[in-house]
């Protein structure tokens, strides 16, 4: 093909965000996930209320969510009214730049609220000082009009916007996901008030609130709450397995971790050590530890618009690193807190010999199974990879994901429509053992668990994670419900930061096919069931798929490409881990029995 100037193009700001989102916003979605972009346009918008509640001015913050449009409140200095259009729709504007006027600002580029006008139907900002006000409305980031003049109103921005439904489809917004972004803001930032179409957020003791309302499992002692300039760490074990990290950078919550938190892990061993005056191993000091970590920084640097991972390794202005900065202040404060507080150090203290103990008792079979798994993993049959990982210098490293599913019919039907790239399959041969109650002993026995452990490098922590999405595919039955239960129990007994840090889901697959000699509709409920048939009429043929391997590759491609329904395994504070494990994997069979009959219910055959 020819190659000319005419193949050069220039695109006006607002053009290029509408083009390319994912730039601006990560992925666009239709408020199923809480990553999704229209809950990226609200915490941009809230980003920079928040910033004005940093540098103290606003004690207060209003969001408001009716349908679709977004209204967002502060009462903080109101951005300068001559420069309320620039703000709002020339890219690389804004205050942030000059650091006297906001030291330690989540955004530092001047592009967030442009995003959120260039990606809204409507987007209305309007500012106050002192008693005057300019308003300015948009449509897909074209101004449309203004207007300005005197009000009897409090200073503050005033920011309306409806997410563009040519971009993001049928849309709706989860307000669970909401809460929990305004829950992190005032965990972060104690004393602001948000309120949600009314309802107040705020908290009075930052991180320690964290842990306490947002962690499902009982602590093994009372959380140790740090407070420093620009640092505040909340910190405690639990019972289980793993390590769990909520890290935030200038109240942005960096859910990839980045430098801060490498810092974090580092330094705790290394005061543990010292405190003790023993060199335990790390893993054993990190064992099932629950912690949060929030660092101010000037000018940080992370490594993507969305901001989920610090990539800074200096404080401006005074260039001191962030790993110096963390590990001198828990030096100091976790040291003194151990010396005064001898009865949690002395639980610790045994929580750490008893994961020392453990892990010396498995570590011949630990050897061996590693053995077996690097033998394996050059002709493992059960895991077809894929050439792009997490963590890999590749733009499409993030979709990278694994699924696992139940026989090799449902394996080979994904495989054969999978991309190659992105998308690995792993087999299992049956139903899994139900782990609940065991030691991590038998995940080297068990020469599945072993294997899969293997495959998704997290034997030691989540750093070495491969797929960012670890897909449960079975079957839309009973048994395979039984199967994601007792996969589910068994990342919850051993893996639990792989759930916490939301890298598990559950793929949907159609239950229906409904199609005539003109249309095909896929089905996933009842509902739209009913509504493929008021399509393609009475006379349409429907199909139950009974198991993934009954869905031939060509229809499979459909069902895991860009039309994907993933759901999401959560956990919260509201779930009592421990007990719905024993209830639903312990031995209390009866007990079982008991609920599924006063549970059970009967619902007529599909004619």
């Amino acid at each position: 093909m020819d190659y000319s100037e005419e193949d050069i193009k220039t695109l006006d700001w607002q053009e290029h965000i509408r083009r390319r989102p994912g730039m601006y916003i990560g992925k666009l979605g239709d408020g199923s996930q809480p990553d999704d972009g229209i809950y990226i346009l609200i915490k941009e918008v809230l980003d920079n209320s928040v910033d004005e509640y940093m540098m103290g001015h606003g004690k207060q913050i209003e969001i408001t969510v009716a349908g679709r449009q977004v209204t967002v409140r502060d009462y903080g200095r109101g951005i300068p009214i001559g420069k309320l259009e620039e703000v709002a729709s020339r890219m690389n504007t804004g205050a942030k730049y000059d650091n006297k006027a906001f030291k330690k600002s989540v955004g530092l580029n001047g592009v967030g609220i442009k995003a959120v006008n260039a990606l809204s139907s409507s987007f209305v900002i309007s500012s106050v000082r002192d008693n005057f006000e300019r308003k300015i409305w948009f449509s897909k980031g074209m101004k449309v009009r203004e207007e300005s003049g005197e009000v009897a109103a409090k200073n503050g921005v005033t920011t309306t916007f409806l997410a563009d439904d040519e971009l993001f489809g049928d849309y709706s917004y989860n307000f669970d996901f909401i809460e929990t972004m305004l829950k992190n803001y005032t965990y972060l930032n104690s004393g602001l008030v948000m309120r949600l179409n009314g309802v107040p957020f705020v908290s009075k003791n930052g991180l320690l609130d964290l842990l306490n309302e947002t962690v499902g499992e009982e602590f093994i002692y009372p959380p140790i709450h740090l407070k420093g300039e620009d640092i505040e760490v909340a910190m405690s074990h639990g019972s289980g397995y793993g390590e769990s990290y909520f890290s935030f950078v200038n109240g942005q919550h960096t859910t990839q971790g980045g430098t801060h938190q490498v810092a974090f892990r580092e330094a705790i061993v290394k005061v543990i050590r010292e405190f003790y005056r023993k060199d335990f191993d790390a893993l054993d000091i990190r064992s099932s530890i629950i912690a949060a970590v929030s660092v101010k920084v000037e000018e940080p640097v992370f490594e993507s618009q969305t901001k989920t991972k610090l990539g800074s390794k200096e404080m401006a202005p005074g260039g001191i690193s962030v790993r110096t900065f963390i590990i001198d202040f828990l030096k100091e404060a976790l040291d003194n807190y151990l010396h005064k507080n001898p009865v949690t150090a002395e639980v610790l203290l045994k929580k750490i010999q008893e994961a020392e103990k453990e892990r010396k008792a498995i570590s011949g079979i630990q050897k061996k199974a590693r053995e077996f798994a690097k033998k394996a993993s050059l002709h493992n049959k059960k895991l077809r990879d894929c050439r792009l990982h997490l963590g890999d210098k590749n733009e499409r490293a993030d979709e990278s994901s694994i699924f696992i599913t139940e026989g090799d019919s449902a394996s080979g039907s994904i495989t054969k429509s999978r991309d190659v790239n992105t998308q690995a399959v792993f087999s299992l041969r049956g139903k899994p053992l139900n782990t609940y109650g065991l030691t991590k002993k038998v995940v080297y026995e068990n020469e599945e668990f072993n294997l899969l452990q293997a495959a998704l490098n997290i034997e030691e922590d989540m750093e070495g994670l491969r797929y960012n999405k670890v897909i449960v595919s079975t079957d839309a039955d009973v048994d395979g419900m039984h199967i994601r239960l007792l996969l589910i129990t068994f990342f919850l007994q051993f893996f639990p930061d792989l759930i916490r840090n939301g890298h598990l889901y559950i793929l949907q697959t159609p239950l229906f096919r409904v199609r005539n000699k003109k249309e095909t509709h896929y089905c996933y409920t009842d509902a739209e069931r009913i509504a493929a048939l008021k399509k393609c009429g009475a006379t349409a043929e429907i199909t139950r798929f009974k198991g993934l391997g009954e869905i031939s590759p060509d229809e499979f491609r459909e069902f895991i490409g860009e039309n994907i329904r993933l759901e999401r395994v959560r956990m919260t504070k509201a779930d009592p881990i421990h007990d719905l494990l024993e209830f639903y994997m312990g031995k209390n069979t009866m007990e079982r029995q008991d609920f599924i009959i006063d549970n059970l219910k009967v619902e007529e055959e599909i004619a």
